[in-house]
């Protein structure tokens, strides 16, 4: 089936995500070791057809690049490399790791469990896959502020 992958790479881990089989929806896959992420890919494609990787790539709020760029711009040579049929898209990284924050609390986990950087890692590269997802689905990202006052949390019981 074919699959879109998600990367939000980092110097120690990466967290990896995946597509539904119609492109419609991101689910966190795993948190690898960098160093072994080139080989967990593979035997990802093994099991997946990879239509896509969809990377996280790092910009400061003024649009400059950040300091990580440059080993995000080393693995993807690597990832170009080693699947040099399939596509990359770069798509701004900026707020993922504060939106997955946010998504592990509204999901009910607990303080500890928040802490874990790995599943920080996880739910960033399935909020970048999502975010390109979105995009190229045309769906409308979903804003609390224009919930209807009759859905509102205050008026539920």
């Amino acid at each position: 089936m074919d699959r879109l992958v998600g990367i939000d790479y980092g110097r120690r881990r990466t967290g990896v995500a995946a597509s539904d089989p119609l492109g419609i929806f991101a689910s966190a896959l795993d948190t690898v070791d960098s160093t072994k992420l080139i080989d967990y890919l593979k035997k990802y494609a093994e099991k997946e057809r990879i239509v896509r990787f969809v990377v996280g790539y790092p910009v400061n709020l003024d649009g400059r690049p950040a300091e990580a760029q440059a080993y995000v711009d080393a693995f993807l040579k690597l990832l170009e490399k080693a699947f040099p049929e399939v596509p990359v898209t770069l798509e701004d990284e900026r707020f993922t790791s504060v939106l997955a924050h946010r998504a592990m609390i509204d999901g009910g986990m607990k303080a500890g469990q928040r802490r874990d950087k790995a599943s920080v890692d996880r739910i960033s590269a399935a909020i970048i896959l999502q975010s390109y997802l979105d995009r190229q689905n045309g769906s409308a990202t979903f804003d609390p502020a224009n919930v209807p006052e009759t859905l509102s949390r205050k008026n539920r019981r």
